[in-house]
């Protein structure tokens, strides 16, 4: 099972990192719409990035893992919120819905609530 969650971590990682990175201009736009100030829409940026390099980084020192993936999580379920609150399309909520469960099964696996 841990392999499965070293793959999850992986792509929850790169995942956050493509959008805060790469695709910028519509984090920019989307936090605008909810009417996030810049300063809360950085802040959640740069937590964000670093808690997938803990991710990354807890593929070789596995007692990283357990605390960032919780905060991800945390994370994701306010990005739920948020799109909730501005009453997007169901489409609209599958990519953090995804990385929710991602980081809710890497949770799991690392507390021991999931074995193989």
């Amino acid at each position: 099972m841990f392999k499965i969650a070293i793959l999850a971590q992986v792509v929850v990682a790169l995942s956050v990192v493509y959008v805060w990175v790469v695709r910028l201009p519509n984090v920019q736009k989307e936090f605008h719409e909810y009417g996030i100030p810049d300063i809360l829409r950085n802040t959640v940026g740069a937590t964000k990035i670093a808690l997938s390099t803990l991710l990354i980084a807890g593929i070789w020192y596995p007692s990283l893992v357990l605390v960032p993936a919780a905060i991800m999580a945390f994370l994701m379920l306010c990005a739920q919120a948020a799109h909730l609150k501005a009453k997007h399309p169901l489409l609209k909520y599958v990519p953090s819905l995804i990385l929710l469960l991602l980081s809710l099964f890497i949770v799991a696996v690392y507390s021991g609530k999931i074995t193989a």
